[in-house]
């Protein structure tokens, strides 16, 4: 069936933001989020005669953002980084409150599994349900692990 080329052109519109926030989540670096985006966004423009149900167009895109997002974290794992220091400006901060540095350690701590919900969740703005197919884990699995990852961030920022 497949997505044309205005429709695609709406979904990202409307999408953007949340794509954006949703790959923050997962690369904690504005840098890496926005290429993550901008990969995707190509990818999925790229394939998106291959998308069967045109409802599920939100989800297909996410989709193809989290394995970018993966890609990247896996190159960054095999990179080797000597002797850099970083820089910081004022443009460096944000009044984003995932750039708080305490609760963006925080989630990079979590276990794998959870960090996918609680980016999901509250940087990617889906539901329960919506992360669920996202993931495809049963609805009742996303919730304990919110549950679970929200109690270890507390945890985590208690101290």
């Amino acid at each position: 069936m497949g997505i044309h080329k205005k429709e695609y052109a709406l979904l990202i519109e409307e999408s953007k933001e949340m794509l954006y926030r949703l790959a923050y989540g997962y690369l904690g670096n504005e840098t890496q989020a926005i290429d993550a985006l901008d990969e995707a966004v190509y990818l999925g423009f790229i394939h998106r005669k291959e998308l069967r149900e045109i409802t599920f167009a939100k989800t297909w895109l996410t989709r193809i953002l989290i394995h970018e997002c993966y890609r990247l974290l896996n190159r960054q794992k095999r990179e080797v980084v000597t002797d850099i220091i970083p820089e910081y400006t004022n443009e460096d901060i944000h009044d984003d409150e995932y750039d708080n540095l305490p609760l963006k350690e925080a989630v990079k701590k979590l276990p794998d599994e959870l960090r996918k919900v609680i980016a999901l969740r509250y940087f990617g703005g889906y539901t329960i349900a919506e992360t669920a197919v996202i993931l495809d884990i049963p609805d009742g699995t996303v919730a304990t692990r919110t549950r679970k990852a929200l109690s270890l961030l507390k945890v985590e920022l208690e101290d």
